[in-house]
């Protein structure tokens, strides 16, 4: 109970508070990247159940000549790595924390086709809302192996407390100074999780 009214006071005060970064955020997106400037998509919730996350886009729509996206990198400008790598783009999210569809702190929201690929005890970070931070992010966030994140993810679903929580959040500001774990080497976000024979 402590957790969600945490949730919903600071996503409220955030987004009343950040209102003028939001906007002038979106009028950004829209000058140099076009619409849409929000990025939705499904992704599972607490129990596995999916949602409609919202996030700022940072991603041009090409394609390529057979109708298919480019890969990230050659999607992504320097505007929205910018985005990205301050945290900008996931602002949006705090109204699915207000709606309670996701947490401040939690394992984070990944893709809808990675459920089947989970083994039992990796399925155990749905156990919990996810979040917009959490253990895996400020532990290195996005160049962390898939295996080194589910095991921060079921730890943090194990161990989560309010003290916990204000740790996480408290460490995932100097995450964003630093701009750290960002990518995996040489790659523009993270490769996708194959299942665990992959």
């Amino acid at each position: 109970m402590i957790k969600r009214f945490l949730d919903i006071v600071v996503s409220a005060l955030g987004l009343i508070f950040l209102a003028p970064v939001l906007g002038i955020t979106a009028w950004q997106i829209r000058r140099k990247l076009g619409s849409p400037v929000f990025f939705r998509q499904t992704r599972p919730g607490k129990g596995g159940t999916p949602f409609e996350m919202i996030k700022f886009r940072t991603m041009l729509d090409a394609v390529a000549k057979n109708g298919n996206p480019l890969p990230d990198d050659q999607r992504i400008t320097s505007f929205g790595q910018f985005l990205r790598s301050t945290s900008l783009d996931e602002l949006p999210e705090l109204w699915n924390v207000l709606k309670g569809d996701m947490s401040l702190v939690g394992p984070r929201p990944l893709l809808m086709e990675y459920l089947p690929l989970y083994s039992s005890e990796q399925y155990r970070r749905h156990n919990v809302r996810p979040g917009v931070t959490g253990w895996a992010q400020v532990n290195g966030r996005n160049a962390l192996s898939w295996d080194e994140k589910f095991r921060m993810d079921v730890w943090y679903v194990d161990n989560q407390s309010f003290w916990l929580d204000m740790k996480i959040l408290f460490l995932t500001v100097l995450k964003v100074v630093k701009r750290d774990g960002i990518s995996q080497d040489g790659k523009a976000t993270m490769t996708k999780f194959g299942g665990n024979d992959s």
